[in-house]
């Protein structure tokens, strides 16, 4: 994160140049908007469109042929009576004088072929244009900035947690031309990421555009420190203070947050779909025996939950070598993958033997098998995002220990006085409830979501009723294809939706 230094600005000046940028972000914004709002509206009513372009089109032909007609009689009267002055002075004939000044008769073949042609315009702009335009100009809305007004979602009042952070979320409503009020489904990213998560994919392949087409209403969650949810009661991004928090407080403080106004405002309960860390910090409230009430069914994919048999190299390493710690202690609180202390922290664990590099991707979350080029490049346009230094330290612990416990001050004193307990106490997934509707969906090429640890998650459910897990397994999926594999509509999406329809 690019933070203000002294460069012999004044402060005048600091402040009226960032103003006046806002302004014009604004303006630009507004004009946006209406542009896509037009556009939209073209879309969703095209055949309208269609049908009147080519009835306005047919209409002007009639109008104008039917001026033009009455023009000629109006010549005709006007050249009777000339004609009558210049066959008495020159003896012209009617057929000369008709020759030299004739406008033309009116047409009905004309007419007809110019209506057949207005048919075709119109349908060409009002159907086939306004449809290939749309397509053309979707795939750079779908990738604009979520906390502008788009045509396909919508800004909702930002969720403010009760430690002060406020989260923007995103709504899609239902239903792509319809006004269909289907159940809520609430998505929620992973470690690093942010609700672009769900976007990246073509409108037709992202599980967020997919769960609306099918009459789902789609919320988007944007996890505390985000690009799109760092904003705080009383604390800004350059504050300490504000990185404080690891994902305890993603359970114990945003998800009940994000659950609870979705609920509010819907009145229905809704589908949870959760991807790695989103996985995690469900499965923590749910072994708490927390916000099932407001929930139909949750389906995790790349389920988090134990961490001690990862085999991504440069987590591994990172987890072994991490100076989190020190960092965290001495205030460098926020974790910025593009910042130079976590770039730093890559080049030596990529400096290390047995850590490939040359694919980061790869060697952070194993060899995916079905990434499209074009949608890495759009991962890396929009990811990775920041994080607290305290929650990549959370995760580090859980690799180096095994266990799923909360974030360990490693001094007894701090622990005594956060948990009553020498050591921080530990998230039993054995505890989640039997009837509980699950799905997990894993793959075992995952470096991140090992097999061996997911087996050990799926040991903690082993009592669960069988009518309400579902299991599903993919050879060749690492953890990145869940959610950008150009085949994850078919491999995943489809099972998952053909669950959340049961329930």
């Amino acid at each position: 994160m690019q933070r203000l230094r002294g460069s012999g600005t004044s402060i005048i000046d600091s402040i009226a140049v960032p103003r006046l940028k806002k302004k014009a972000v604004n303006s630009w914004t507004a004009v946006q908007d209406t542009f896509f709002s037009t556009k939209d509206i073209f879309e969703r009513h095209r055949v309208v469109f269609t049908v009147g372009t080519s009835i306005a089109s047919v209409a002007t032909a009639w109008i104008g042929y039917s001026l033009r007609h009455y023009h000629d009689v109006q010549v005709d009267r006007r050249l009777e009576s000339i004609e009558e002055v210049m066959r008495k002075k020159h003896q012209l004939e009617h057929s000369q004088l008709t020759e030299v000044v004739n406008p033309g008769n009116f047409s009905a073949p004309a007419c007809i072929a110019t209506a057949g042609t207005s048919l075709i315009v119109g349908y060409g702009l009002g159907w086939r244009g306004g449809r290939r335009y749309a397509n053309r100009q979707f795939r750079r809305e779908q990738m604009k900035l979520l906390g502008e007004m788009k045509p396909r979602w919508q800004l909702l009042t930002r969720v403010i947690t009760n430690d002060g952070f406020i989260l923007s979320m995103q709504r899609i409503p239902s239903g792509r031309t319809s006004s269909a009020n289907g159940p809520p489904v609430l998505l929620q990213h992973g470690l690093l990421m942010d609700a672009v998560t769900w976007l990246m994919l073509p409108p037709e392949s992202s599980l967020a555009f997919i769960l609306a087409d099918k009459g789902f209403d789609v919320w988007l969650a944007n996890t505390r420190g985000t690009k799109f949810s760092q904003g705080h009661t009383s604390l800004g991004p350059d504050d300490p203070s504000f990185w404080d928090w690891s994902w305890d407080e993603l359970v114990a403080l945003d998800l009940p947050a994000t659950l609870q106004y979705v609920h509010n405002h819907t009145g229905q309960k809704m589908h949870y779909v959760g991807h790695s860390l989103g996985t995690l910090i469900a499965l923590a409230a749910f072994s708490k025996h927390q916000l099932l009430n407001m929930l139909r069914s949750a389906a995790l994919i790349s389920p988090i939950a134990h961490l001690g048999k990862i085999t991504s190299p440069i987590a591994i390493n990172a987890a072994d070598n991490f100076l989190g710690e020190v960092l965290f202690w001495l205030g460098v609180k926020e974790f910025d993958p593009r910042g130079k202390a976590a770039v730093q922290l890559l080049v030596d664990v990529c400096a290390k033997p047995g850590v490939d590099c040359i694919n980061l991707l790869t060697s952070f979350t194993g060899q995916n098998c079905c990434l499209n080029p074009s949608v890495t490049q759009i991962f890396l346009t929009h990811e990775p995002q920041p994080t607290a230094t305290r929650n990549m330290i959370h995760l580090a612990q859980m690799i180096r220990s095994g266990t799923i416990a909360m974030y360990d001050y490693v001094d007894v004193i701090e622990n005594m006085k956060h948990y009553g307990q020498p050591t921080p106490p530990e998230y039993n997934m054995t505890s989640i409830p039997n009837d509980f509707p699950l799905f997990l969906s894993y793959g075992g090429a995952d470096a991140l979501s090992d097999v061996n640890d997911v087996q050990l998650l799926l040991n903690s459910l082993k009592d669960h009723d069988g009518d309400k897990l579902v299991v599903q397994f993919r050879e060749d999926y690492a953890h990145a294809d869940f959610v950008m594999g150009e085949n994850a509509k078919q491999v995943v999406y489809d099972p998952l939706m053909a669950f959340l329809k049961l329930q």
